[in-house]
């Protein structure tokens, strides 16, 4: 019995199908912002904000609700670097500048691709969302 909430992280046809599996693995372009080992963040392509980029772990996790103990230090790095792509990517410092991290998880959450990303997203309001 497979366990819904249980992350996938094998090649089989939920990772072959995943939007995110696919710019990861360079088969669908996109605009990137940085790149290493197990993080990808590349711009959003319907940006709400003047800054908006998506971070995602190369591995693929469903949702945050399938994140556990094992992926700490992956979330952790993830969390950490958000702060350094945002300024890089022209948000101004805190406090008078600063984003927004923003992760969707499940349909009641408003999740539409299911691989774990955040939404990182700021620069000079009003933004188009959010």
């Amino acid at each position: 019995m497979n366990d819904k909430n249980a992350p996938v992280i094998s090649t089989g046809s939920a990772v072959a199908s995943c939007l995110f599996c696919k710019i990861a693995a360079g088969q669908i372009p996109s605009r990137k912002v940085y790149e290493d080992e197990h993080i990808l963040a590349f711009h959003d392509i319907n940006p709400w904000a003047p800054v908006h980029f998506l971070m995602i772990p190369k591995m693929h996790i469903n949702s945050m609700a399938q994140v556990g103990p094992e992926h700490e230090a992956l979330i952790g790095r993830m969390m950490a670097l958000a702060p350094r792509l945002a300024l890089e990517q022209g948000c101004r410092p805190y406090p008078e500048g600063g984003f927004r991290v923003v992760t969707n998880t499940g349909a009641e959450g408003g999740q539409e691709v299911h691989h774990l990303h955040f939404h990182v997203m700021g620069g000079p309001r009003p933004w188009l969302r959010g």
